[in-house]
């Protein structure tokens, strides 16, 4: 036996959005040039085998790198 389907008229939709990758939203950030900003590995914890030049280096945000940016921008589309 077939089943009788019917056929509704309904509003033409764009296809749904893209979702951006939470966790590289949450890491990432754009400067006022359209680089992208990140933050430093290695400063959460054992910071007390590492010397104060260093922490203090890692402090300060970094680029990310010209190859990557492709990579970071894909996980983030409206970035």
């Amino acid at each position: 036996m077939g089943r009788c389907v019917r056929l509704e008229e309904f509003e033409e939709t764009e296809m749904p959005k893209m979702k951006s990758h939470r966790g590289a939203a949450k890491r990432f950030s754009r400067t006022g040039t359209g680089k992208i900003r990140r933050r430093k590995a290695f400063k959460q914890h054992i910071l007390t085998k590492k010397n104060t030049k260093r922490k203090r280096r890692l402090r300060d945000g970094a680029l990310v790198a010209h190859v990557d940016e492709g990579r970071v921008k894909r996980m983030l589309p409206g970035f």
